[in-house]
């Protein structure tokens, strides 16, 4: 047995990474958790609260021992309803103690020669983790759960029957003392593991600087509790010297039970409460700085409220003042408790503000950087002499872009993520939007993912111009919200005026499409033939020229020719084409029809005249009213063929025709 065990510890260790586990032998049930692992990391938080709880509750241990006023004298007695709420917390927090050394035993850890490059390979031999965790904070750890203030308090306290104070006061503090220290040592080693594998112990800055106000308030915690303990420390010690200087007084008699039976008052008596810069008399016991809790009668009271927060008060009032209003006595222990205190509290003080002013910091740092760049643009704006409606302008985009992006740089930020996260956000934030575009809305999910991939996020103030009949289009917008007006003048033709609203899911600069999908096209931008200008705060994403041209090469169902029936029908240019040329068909067919029932009304006169000239008497008469009517007729029919050499005119006047690229010729392809 003994040689199959030493054999098995010659194996040597085998690392193996997170992505290339080996396959588990039969029987093998035990998960390794990985300290990156999320749940881990939360836990990890949780048990650093439990740590600082932990040094919170013991001092609770402190307020035990109480000085009972009875008819024969004060004596230092035990409050057993205090003792039993601080075993009852400190064993919820021993059980939370165990479950943390449970999980370091099924925690792996990188290994420390692996990771010359990227993360390292994770360990997860379980006699690997529980050698590196036994040689490391195993120790600690089982020194901080051992249940000895329980032991001390439910199992010594009643079954002594003589004094309580070897175990009320020395065994306190020992047992205390020794269990602080591993219980400190083992929150700083916890708080660099959390900062290494979550990167920051608080998520946000409020909840930073609360944290370290409540390290703050666990201080003065701690010195109020050590300074109730000492306080009744100091009021043992001066009895214990009137004592000496009585024959008939037994020390042991200075402490509550059943074997008092003296009178005792005169002890009260010789140790009288006496504030620090008064006592002259050098035989007066000098009380010090715990004079306070003494002549208070908090060391008197069993009401756990009265004497926690007392403490606590007199624990945050020295610290935050670091002892300067402290009278101590020659007593070398309190001197040294009072230099302890204003050591810690210049150290904790230029912590706590330091810390919190960091985390505040850090919540106005964004608000900081824009006045500092609001100040640089007026100081520029200043030295170019700018006009002041152009310089309103200028702030009231900076000030737009500031209420929409709070300072974040949105395109750096996800420019700098993964290609598939950055394709699951681009989805999130443009796929619903590019889908309303009726052009869009048939494609696959290849051609959208390459669409929203190359959007990118466009801000424009009110008023502002998006694109000038005349200049070349060199981008798509996509508008998300806000509305615009699109105009067009027909290249400045007198007369002509047509105006499109677009809002929320509408798309313009359609022309630069169209010059994308042609194969043909020339490198030289379409030409806009409209002016779109913005009526209120404009959010839309922009899809750049050559972008659009990149994605209609890649993918050719862009050229098929559904797209060109549904591109002609949503298009602005083609709408507004087609409404103008309807507009002139239909004036073109009032005319011929005009035409037409005029041509029929010369030939119904002409009839008439006729009939009428072969039954009148006055054949001169007749035949001069029927040149008369036939000139008459003549001129309108001369009218009517002006205007119909005037309708190729008409429609030579007409919006240019939108270009459309040979889609059916690709498709036929």
């Amino acid at each position: 047995m003994g040689s199959e065990r030493i054999r098995s510890l010659k194996k040597p260790l085998r690392f193996y990474s997170k992505g290339a586990q080996p396959a588990k032998e039969p029987g093998t049930k035990r998960k390794i958790l990985d300290p990156q692992d999320p749940f881990l990391q939360k836990w990890n938080k949780f048990f650093m609260l439990v740590c600082v709880l932990a040094v919170a509750i013991d001092p609770l241990f402190f307020y035990i021992p109480w000085v009972n006023s009875t008819e024969k004298g004060k004596c230092l007695d035990v409050d057993h309803k205090m003792a039993d709420a601080a075993c009852i917390l400190r064993t919820l927090i021993d059980i939370l103690y165990i479950l943390r050394i449970v999980f370091q035993f099924r925690t792996g850890f990188i290994a420390p020669s692996s990771r010359v490059f990227g993360r390292g390979e994770l360990v997860e031999d379980p006699r690997a983790i529980a050698q590196k965790y036994v040689t490391s904070y195993f120790i600690i750890d089982i020194l901080a759960i051992l249940p000895l203030p329980q032991v001390v308090v439910l199992i010594i306290l009643p079954r002594v029957d003589g004094p309580v104070s070897l175990a009320a006061k020395n065994l306190f503090e020992f047992v205390i003392f020794s269990q602080y220290i591993p219980r400190l040592i083992r929150i700083y080693p916890l708080y660099k593991e959390i900062n290494r594998t979550s990167g920051i112990l608080t998520e946000t800055a409020w909840a930073g600087a609360v944290f370290n106000l409540f390290l703050y308030m666990l201080a003065s915690h701690i010195i109020g509790a050590f300074w109730y303990l000492f306080s009744i420390e100091r009021q043992d010690t001066c009895w214990h010297e009137v004592c000496k200087d009585q024959a008939e007084c037994d020390t042991k008699y200075q402490y509550c039970g059943d074997h008092r039976r003296k009178n005792y008052t005169f002890l009260t008596e010789s140790c009288p409460f006496i504030q620090p810069d008064q006592v002259h008399n050098p035989t007066v016991f000098n009380f010090g700085i715990f004079i306070d809790a003494l002549d208070s009668g908090v060391v008197e009271s069993t009401y756990f409220p009265r004497k926690f927060f007392y403490c606590f008060w007199w624990g945050l009032r020295n610290l935050s003042s670091h002892g300067q209003n402290l009278k101590t006595s020659t007593f070398i222990g309190e001197i040294l408790f009072a230099i302890f205190i204003s050591i810690a509290g210049l150290v904790l003080f230029a912590l706590l503000i330091g810390n919190m002013q960091k985390y505040l910091e850090s919540t106005t740092v964004r608000v900081e950087e824009m006045r500092v760049k609001r100040r640089d643009t007026d100081q520029w704006m200043s030295q170019r002499m700018l006009p002041d409606n152009l310089r309103e302008r200028i702030r009231r985009y900076e000030q737009y872009k500031w209420q929409e992006t709070r300072g974040v740089e949105e395109r750096g930020l996800i420019r700098n993520l993964p290609k598939d996260l950055r394709r699951d956000i681009n989805r999130h934030l443009c796929l619903d939007l590019i889908k309303k575009v009726p052009i869009f809305e048939k494609m696959d999910e290849k051609i959208l993912d390459a669409v929203c991939d190359r959007l990118k996020a466009a801000l424009y103030t009110k008023d502002s111009y998006i694109v000038r009949e005349g200049d070349p289009v060199d981008e798509m917008l996509f508008i998300m919200r806000g509305n615009l007006v699109s105009v067009t003048t027909n290249g400045g033709r007198t007369g002509f005026f047509n105006a499109v609203s677009l809002k929320a899911g509408d798309f313009c600069g359609e022309g630069l499409l169209t010059w994308a999908l042609d194969p043909q096209s020339s490198s030289n931008l379409p030409i806009s033939t409209r002016t779109v200008q913005a009526l209120s705060e404009v959010e839309a994403f922009a899809l750049e020229a050559d972008d659009l041209k990149s994605v209609a090469s890649q993918f050719r169902q862009l050229h098929h020719k559904d797209i060109q029936h549904t591109f002609r029908f949503f298009s602005v240019q083609w709408k507004t084409w087609a409404a103008c040329f309807i507009q002139a068909a239909w004036r073109c067919h009032c005319r011929r029809k005009q035409a037409k029932s005029l041509r029929q009304a010369e030939e119904k006169l002409q009839d008439a005249l006729a009939n009428e000239a072969s039954t009148s008497p006055s054949l001169g008469v007749a035949i001069y009213a029927s040149q008369f009517a036939a000139n008459a007729l003549r001129s309108v029919r001369q009218r009517n063929g002006t205007h119909a050499t005037r309708l190729p005119q008409r429609l030579s006047l007409l919006p240019q025709k939108p270009t459309e690229p040979g889609f059916f010729a690709q498709h036929q392809k």
